[in-house]
């Protein structure tokens, strides 16, 4: 798989951007409505994506070759994850639909609905804990 064709399989969710809780003793993860300052909550992709390393040195890079370590946070609707474990992509993924548009009317995305992580104290992250939309 090309580097473009592994990028196309992001579906635009910005789930992968929220900041997440991880429960030290089960190891559990938690997504919150807390997302990385560099979200766009309106379309749900990285404001600066190709430079996104100069604002936020800790940024996950998602390959093929590491995928396998990064499976416990991925939100479960994740491209991703869902083809690595030999699943399909569902009905309203953009490269199913033929559109990035169906992802937030599907109610997958956290479109509209984070706050930036320059507004909550780290410490406050708990009170912003979700369920995963789908």
């Amino acid at each position: 798989m090309s580097e473009t064709e592994w990028e196309a399989l992001c579906d635009g969710c910005g789930k992968c951007c929220l900041n997440k809780l991880e429960d030290e003793d089960s190891g559990d993860v938690a997504l919150t409505r807390v997302a990385c300052r560099l979200l766009d909550d309106t379309t749900c992709r990285c404001a600066h994506y190709q430079t996104r390393h100069q604002f936020v040195p800790d940024c996950i890079v998602l390959k093929p070759s590491t995928i396998e370590q990064h499976m416990y946070w991925l939100p479960k609707t994740c491209a991703y994850r869902l083809l690595h474990k030999g699943e399909h992509l569902p009905d309203w993924h953009p490269l199913i639909s033929g559109t990035p548009e169906t992802v937030h009317a599907a109610g997958v995305s956290m479109r509209g609905s984070t706050v930036s992580e320059l507004e909550v104290a780290d410490e406050d992250w708990e009170d912003h804990i979700i369920d995963e939309p789908i």
